[in-house]
């Protein structure tokens, strides 16, 4: 895992890419190079920095030159084994150990078609001295991030967009409709890119620039594909060995030459992978969390705590226990600045504070859970919105009286938060909505009309847009399945633009590597094959899932009620925020601006510091938003 970045035939060259690789430092703390070479009327560069996983020595460092091919490479090539026994018996000889000389010689065989074969998490560029080509590649499913800018024939890239508004002086300007996207979602979706110019290279594609300035793009693998496969698989009969392939999968995730542990948080996905994994690794270390009592308290959490502990007794685990107490005002804009785009998810922070627990400990790969509620039905929207199918059979009369009885209800007194209140009112928020417009609601932060009310009127069009995107998006598939629909439309936006962001980047601030097992090519191929009345039966979402972990869980794991891998929002709000979400409503920059109307905001922080509605999401996310904004406007970022 590490750091990337590059220019081709970009002015300064050589001086950029030094700068993009020092701002990527953390991202690998353990080396750094440098490549250069003619490309066409200009240079390549190839900048890297390195956290060192496998092959600590230094013929896995990088950027790494082989007769005539340059690579610099972020990831990991869970299937470099096998790919290493077929390359070696086709006459290729190895120097060293690392995947990274793989994925090398495994292009030099094949080119683009090697991609489909690479089972891992990877983004990386690759220069052809002989032609002068660079060709940029990012995984199957998105895991690991690629950001880049084109101007003219010239292009720089990196892993992070920080590093790209750092070299381009502050030119890039803010995009105020990945702005508005991100309101609606709370985070940036991967088909944006919240500073203008720059882009993500689409998960599973490949971008080529030539020497002669021609630019080619391509997609190796596409998960609408893999759906209606699986379909095709699920409607002859045909079942997938779910359990043979989540173990493999995880025994895969284990491949290191440095120690790996696990997050453990007590919940169904975690605590499979941390039992498969202490199967073949036994003793590993793995982390959970805890929070403040008053916190959990306030905010009615589950006690994961109690449940982690019974794995880690049962399995043979090293159990660290982190009391989750942070100083959310130090902590915001850090997170904000680490983040790359405002993404308003606190479990970013959970993310990196155990991260930095386990790398203070020597611990530099982490096992997580990731992945498994998109592809099997795991989130409480799913199984909400097949209630809500049967809620509209319910008489007209009936559904207006609960209506009304839930809305006069609140949702927190001074002393704690309600939390079947709050389901109830978000429920009842879509539950008469047709499907695609239902499943948006059901996760997303406003309705149209809420959001045409909170920002500028000139943005209103860009509300349709990215309505109109999601749409589209969702409709794009050739599935017969609503739960397996909800599951891709899942797989390709909420995936991709927030949990594998959010877990790459604060992963990374603390300089330590985040596998996900279950975002795996194989997984995913099998989770798509089962269909939706077998992942959630009866009010039993992941059913599937839940069959396979059976296998080696006890029962009062694999059917506990969902835990949360978040954090006490309502009671931040309540205590440590509440200063400064008056500040920003009163006189934030976003407001100043007029990207928000101050008294949309104000009404909204009103209600909720009153207790009639829940909006601690919707505030925090206006935090990270102001922060993220204000470094973007004043040139702080980056």
């Amino acid at each position: 895992m590490c750091g990337i970045a590059g220019t081709y035939r970009w002015p300064d060259g050589k001086a950029v890419t030094d700068r993009l690789t020092e701002i990527l430092a953390h991202r690998g703390p353990d080396g750094a190079g440098r490549y250069g070479h003619p490309a066409g009327d200009g240079h390549v560069h190839l900048g890297h920095r390195r956290l060192s996983i496998i092959d600590l020595s230094e013929t896995g460092a990088q950027p790494m030159v082989s007769d005539g091919l340059a690579l610099t490479y972020n990831g990991e090539l869970y299937n470099a084994p096998e790919l290493r026994a077929e390359l070696t018996a086709s006459g290729v000889r190895f120097r060293g150990t690392s995947d990274t000389e793989v994925v090398l010689e495994a292009w030099r065989r094949w080119g683009t078609d090697c991609l489909p074969r690479l089972r891992g998490m990877f983004a990386f560029g690759i220069f052809d001295e002989r032609t002068g080509d660079l060709v940029l590649a990012r995984d199957q499913l998105g895991i690991k991030p690629l950001f880049l800018l084109r101007r003219g024939t010239g292009l720089v890239f990196a892993s992070e967009l920080k590093a790209l508004a750092a070299v381009t002086g502050g030119s890039l300007e803010v995009d105020h409709a990945a702005l508005v996207a991100s309101l609606l979602y709370y985070w940036v979706p991967d088909s944006r890119c919240a500073l203008r110019e720059a882009e993500k290279l689409p998960p599973g594609s490949w971008l080529r620039c030539r020497a002669d300035g021609r630019v080619d793009r391509g997609r190796f693998w596409n998960l609408k594909d893999v759906a209606a496969e699986g379909q095709e698989r699920a409607q002859s009969g045909e079942r997938s060995d779910l359990a043979a392939i989540v173990e493999e999968s995880t025994r895969q995730h284990l491949l290191s030459d440095v120690p790996v542990a696990t997050f453990l948080s007590g919940g169904l996905d975690s605590s499979y992978l941390t039992a498969l994994a202490a199967r073949h690794q036994p003793g590993i270390s793995a982390y959970t969390i805890g929070f403040r009592a008053e916190d959990a308290k306030f905010e009615a959490m589950p006690d994961d705590l109690r449940y982690a502990r019974q794995v880690a007794a049962q399995f043979g685990v090293d159990l660290h226990e982190i009391e989750i107490a942070p100083n959310v005002l130090d902590l915001l804009p850090q997170m904000t600045y680490h983040l790359d785009e405002p993404i308003g998810d606190p479990a970013a922070i959970n993310t990196y504070l155990i991260c930095s627990a386990a790398r203070d400990a020597g611990v530099k790969v982490m096992l997580s859970g990731m992945g498994a509620d998109e592809l099997f039905a795991g989130y409480r929207k799913h199984l909400a919105n097949l209630l809500a199918l049967r809620y509209q059979r319910v008489p007209r009369p009936l559904r207006r009286g609960v209506a009304a009885a839930v809305d006069r209800l609140p949702v927190a007194t001074a002393r704690r938060g309600y939390r079947s209140v709050r389901f109830a009112k978000r429920f009842l928020s879509f539950a008469e909505l047709p499907e695609e417009t239902a499943f948006r609601r059901s996760y997303t932060m406003y309705d149209q009309d809420e959001l045409l009310a909170l920002i500028n009127p000139d943005l209103a069009g860009t509300v349709d847009d990215v309505l109109t995107e999601h749409a589209d998006i969702y409709a794009d598939n050739e599935l017969d399945d609503f739960v397996n629909r909800m599951c891709l439309g899942d797989a390709r936006m909420f995936l991709p633009g927030l949990n594998l962001a959010y877990t790459d980047r604060s992963s990374m601030a603390a300089s330590t590597e985040v596998r996900v097992p279950y975002v795996d090519v194989e997984v995913v191929k099998a989770a798509f094959a089962f269909p939706g009345d077998r992942k959630i039966a009866g009010r039993q979402g992941k059913a599937v899932l839940k069959e396979a972990a059976s296998s080696i869980l006890p029962k009062e794991i694999v059917y506990r009620p969902k835990g949360l891998f978040s954090a006490p929002l309502r009671a931040w709000m309540s205590r440590d925020l509440a200063p400064l979400v008056r500040e920003v409503v009163n006189d934030g920059v976003l407001v100043r601006d007029g990207f928000l109307r101050r008294d949309a905001l104000a009404r909204m922080a009103a209600a909720d510091a009153a207790g009639q509605r829940d909006y601690s999401k919707h505030l925090w996310h206006v935090l990270t938003l102001e922060y993220w904004y204000r470094g973007a406007t004043s040139g702080e970022f980056g």
